[in-house]
Formats: C-alpha cells, structure tokens, sequence
C-alpha cells in the first residue's frame, strides 16, 4: 500500500513541528536537525563528527527530549567495558540463577558520546544492537524496543587515545554529518541567551515513541520510481568505478540511500521520491561508507568530494511522480 497525500501532509506537519522544537536548542542549524529526524524515522542511527562546542550533544538532548519515550547517555571513555553498555548477568543468591540487568543501551534514544574514545572491543559491542535491535548475553537476546537509535558524536580533532571507527561500524550508521558553527545573526541569538544555563529545562515532547514508530512505517510506504531504483544503483556503481575509492558504497548503502529518500520526500509532504531527494541525501548517506585510495587521500581528495563528483557525472532520470 502506497502512501497517500493525506498521510505525507500529516507526516510533513509532524515533521516540521518537531524542527522547530528542536531549533529551539540547536539555532540556525534546521538543514541539520532534518537529517536528524530523517536519520529517526528511517529507523536508523546518527554519527555527529564535529568539533568541540558546536551543538553535538545538544542536538541528541535536543532529538530525546522531543520523543515522549526513554534515553540515556553514554560516556565513551578507554575504560569502558561492553557490559558497561549491553547489561550483564548477575547471580542472584535467593532464586539461585542468573538475572539480566540492562545496560543503558535499553533506551530509544541513546546518546553515545565521544564513541571514539572506548576501545574497538566496547565499539564492536554496538554492532549487534545497532543492526539487530537486540543484545544477546549468555546466548539470550533481550530486544531494546522500538523505536530506537543511536546519535554517537565523536571529535576530529583530538586524536590522542582515541580509536577509529571500523568500516563494520561506520556502516551501521544510516546518516553521517557534521553541525559546524553558527553565522553572526545566530551566535548573537546565542549569546544573548547566554544568561541561561548551558543545559536548560528538557524540551517539551512533541511525539510520543509509538508515534516515532507509526511515521516510521507510513515512510516505507512512500512511492519509489523504477527510474529512482535505476538512478540510485547508477550512483553506487559509480562510487566503485572511480578510481579515488579502494572501496565503494555497497548494496546496503544503496538500501540506505532509498529509505531515507522515502522519508526526505515525505517531509516535504510528497507520497513519492524525486531525484533531488536522492541528491540531498547521497553525501550524508554514502561519503561515510567510502574507503578512498590512500594516494588519493594524500592528495586531499575526500568521500564528500568524490560524492559530489559522482553526482555531476550520473544523470538523474527525468520527470518523476507518483505512479
């Protein structure tokens, strides 16, 4: 069942109120926050990289708040152990057996800050329940619920004691971007307000987690052209055969790229995809997933750049509607 004008209004409404609620915290940065939200209801997972101070951890606070569900926040630090984060079994002297006592994975929005920082053993820990929604211990799985995602942040500037992600991992992210810094007219705004405290009263919830997951189903509904299929595998195809890339967006990327296209276009209000909702989404969804040519990356070149090539060599398809 396609979806219908009527539902993309309603999720376009939705969408754009929960925008605003969270512009409320993160000024000026609304093409950010969209990502954010599209990363939510494609029921997938956001990596913020960007440098201290620009809003990381606000727009995560920001993105919970806005949810009437559960969230928790994660400190990645060297020391951190897996069962710090999945939960662990303890034995319970009275029943005589095992009891499991979730970690703070077990949440529906989870703040992983500073995911760089934890060794790739405690990386590796969010592999499973990233993909999966679930974490096994002793050989039991225990589902997180729904919705769920994982906003992790990490710094790019500090490199000491920290560990790079693996190319397992990055893809486990649905959407990759950064915040960077706010123009004049919105640091005035902010240091005008400066008399607040840094992290003020939580944001009144604009959608309650059942609804996350309702929106998030009524997306996958959107309509997708043939024509956007074939656009969409010429654009991945392309990634492979440039010759800046080792390695190119794989078939789960191209997965990627046409869910969160059917969200993007549903947030405009459209029960179909277009080919600039493809465009707008192919550096945030793909340029993570690349792994360049080591002389290429010595030459400066980057995954956002060798996207944006590949975008002006592969031709969109022409006009594109609802079937």
């Amino acid at each position: 069942m396609t979806m219908t004008t009527e539902q993309a209004a309603r999720f376009a409404d939705v969408f754009d109120r929960l925008t605003t609620n969270v512009e409320r915290t993160l000024h000026g940065k609304s093409h950010v926050i969209r990502l954010a939200l599209t990363a939510l209801f494609s029921e997938g997972h956001l990596l913020l990289e960007d440098a201290p101070g620009t809003g990381k951890t606000s727009l995560a606070r920001a993105l919970a708040d806005s949810v009437r569900g559960t969230s928790s926040r994660i400190q990645f630090t060297p020391d951190l152990l897996p069962g710090d984060i999945t939960g662990v079994s303890v034995y319970d002297q009275n029943s005589g057996a095992f009891t499991f006592h979730p970690g703070p994975i077990f949440a529906n929005v989870v703040l992983a800050d500073e995911i760089n920082r934890a060794s790739p053993k405690t990386q590796s820990a969010l592999l499973e329940v990233m993909e999966e929604g679930r974490v096994t211990v002793d050989g039991r799985g225990h589902p997180v619920g729904e919705p769920f995602m994982v906003v992790a942040t990490q710094n790019p500037i500090e490199q000491a004691g920290t560990y790079r992600l693996p190319e397992a991992q990055l893809d486990r992210f649905l959407i990759k971007t950064s915040i960077g810094y706010p123009d004049h007219a919105t640091t005035l705004r902010i240091l005008e307000g400066a008399t607040h405290k840094a992290h003020g009263d939580p944001l009144p919830p604009v959608i309650t987690a059942e609804g996350v997951t309702l929106l998030a189903a009524e997306a996958r509904t959107v309509h997708v052209d043939a024509t956007i299929n074939d656009y969409v595998s010429r654009l991945v195809q392309a990634t492979r055969d440039a010759s800046e890339t080792r390695l190119g967006a794989s078939v789960r990327a191209a997965l990627a790229l046409i869910r969160t296209a059917k969200t993007y276009a549903a947030s405009d209000g459209r029960h179909y995809v277009v080919p600039d909702d493809v465009k707008s989404l192919a550096g945030p969804v793909l340029a993570h997933r690349l792994v360049l040519d080591p002389e290429a990356e010595f030459d400066g070149v980057t995954s956002l750049g060798v996207i944006s090539q590949v975008l002006l060599d592969v031709p969109p398809p022409g006009d594109v509607s609802a079937a």
